[in-house]
């Protein structure tokens, strides 16, 4: 999967959100401070161009909606951290939070726990 900018990425979070909308929604969504409207329809023309995101026309408006779900670019962007920074190993990555203090032990128990009953 291909990456994206934050610019885009904060662009694909607002259309995640949003489901599908027209510029003005999508500035309207957008954290402040907010991009300028030309900025946003050339990130969302890039964003075409990177299959991410779909477009419908209706006269002169165009209504923008996301191809690729949130879950999915998720999984890929922590593989890519994961295999980037970690040499793949997830092991790797959880053992650099525990010693970052970014992940508790009990947040660790409690993952063991989800982990088991998705194996059931």
């Amino acid at each position: 999967m291909k990456t994206l900018t934050k610019a885009e990425e904060q662009v694909m979070q607002v259309l995640w959100k949003l489901k599908e909308g027209f510029i003005r929604d999508i500035m309207d969504a957008m954290p402040p401070p907010r991009p300028h409207q030309n900025t946003i329809a050339t990130l969302l023309k890039i964003l075409i161009e990177k299959e991410f995101v779909g477009i419908r026309i209706f006269g002169r408006q165009h209504q923008y909606h996301p191809l690729v779900s949130k879950d999915s670019y998720s999984k890929a962007s922590i593989r890519s951290l994961v295999k980037s920074y970690f040499g793949g190993s997830f092991s790797d990555a959880v053992s650099f939070m525990v010693k970052e203090n970014s992940i508790s032990v009990e947040d660790l128990e409690t993952l063991l726990q989800q982990l088991k009953k998705g194996k059931k």
